[in-house]
């Protein structure tokens, strides 16, 4: 039982080395250099990461990253850093020595590259939100998918749309008037417009919902399509909202109403201002958040 108790930790345990001597230092031959090629650094190895401005004018190595920016120079005392979706644009002004730009960028690099990176990410959720139209796809509304279906026979009363009950898949269905080989220009533009009719609808009921809670009466209201802007508000009364909040659930809606409805009172961002839209709207720090964070789907 020991001979075997033996042999079962030897089969486990490594075996003894067996005695060397020490090997007499050689000199590298031509064959080892072809063999063993010298070390290349990481860093060269690593494929750089590619920021690039489409209006670039100037270039910078930060880090691991390759930076081309926009740059211009204007009118300020101070070098200016902006990171939007197409990139970073620099703005400097005239006496500024390019060298002094550069060295400023390069001060800035953590944030700048943060920021790029932050934007790049949320470019890259906003892509994989995009709407390939065609029967069968969804699209939030009040926040909860639709699914659209195609319905050639049917006329909807001239309207071109309809938004049926729950369907088999829990969704709710918008049914548009359109030919099954329609393209996806067609559906697009079949549901924008069965958007935008309903975001007129349900604008109008919550600024008149809120506007007399607020002490102030709205004039007009013009849906907008603006590229950076959910809303703004006229002293003259006009208010406009971009049609694509009925994306969003009715809170965030009525968020975005409330706060151009308290711009007809307090025409700024003051603590003032913040105080009137808390007022209507208790938890409107949440709510601008999740405006802010959601991605909106791309068309």
């Amino acid at each position: 039982m020991r001979a075997l108790l033996q042999f079962t930790l030897d089969l486990f345990d490594p075996p003894a080395p067996a005695p060397t001597r020490t090997p007499r230092q050689q000199q590298p031959t031509a064959d080892d250099a072809r063999q063993h090629p010298p070390a290349i650094p990481l860093g060269d190895v690593l494929s750089r990461v590619s920021f690039v401005h489409p209006r670039a004018s100037r270039e910078v190595v930060l880090g691991n990253a390759r930076v081309a920016y926009e740059f211009t120079r204007g009118k300020r005392r101070t070098i200016g850093f902006v990171v939007g979706a197409e990139g970073l644009s620099v703005r400097a002004p005239r006496w500024v020595a390019l060298r002094d730009v550069d060295a400023a960028v390069v001060e800035k690099s953590n944030w700048i590259l943060r920021k790029l990176s932050e934007t790049q990410q949320r470019q890259d959720r906003l892509e994989a939100t995009r709407i390939d139209w065609k029967d069968g796809v969804s699209f939030p509304f009040l926040g909860q998918q639709v699914t659209v279906r195609l319905n050639p026979h049917h006329a909807f009363d001239g309207v071109g749309a309809v938004l049926d009950a729950i369907a088999d898949d829990g969704l709710p269905t918008l049914r548009l008037a359109l030919a099954n080989n329609a393209g996806s220009a067609q559906i697009r533009d079949a549901a924008q417009a069965w958007l935008m009719r309903q975001a007129r609808r349900i604008f109008i009921e919550r600024l008149d919902h809120f506007a007399p809670r607020l002490g102030v009466r709205w004039k007009k209201l013009s849906l907008s399509n603006a590229a950076t802007r959910w809303g703004s508000a006229s002293a003259d009364g006009g208010i406009r909202l971009h049609w694509r909040l009925v994306h969003f659930r009715m809170s965030v809606i009525d968020y975005v109403v409330a706060h151009e409805l308290s711009h007809l009172r307090v025409m700024d961002h003051s603590p003032r201002f913040w105080e009137t839209v808390e007022s209507v709207v208790p938890d409107y720090e949440l709510l601008r958040r999740q405006l802010k964070d959601e991605a909106v789907p791309r068309w």
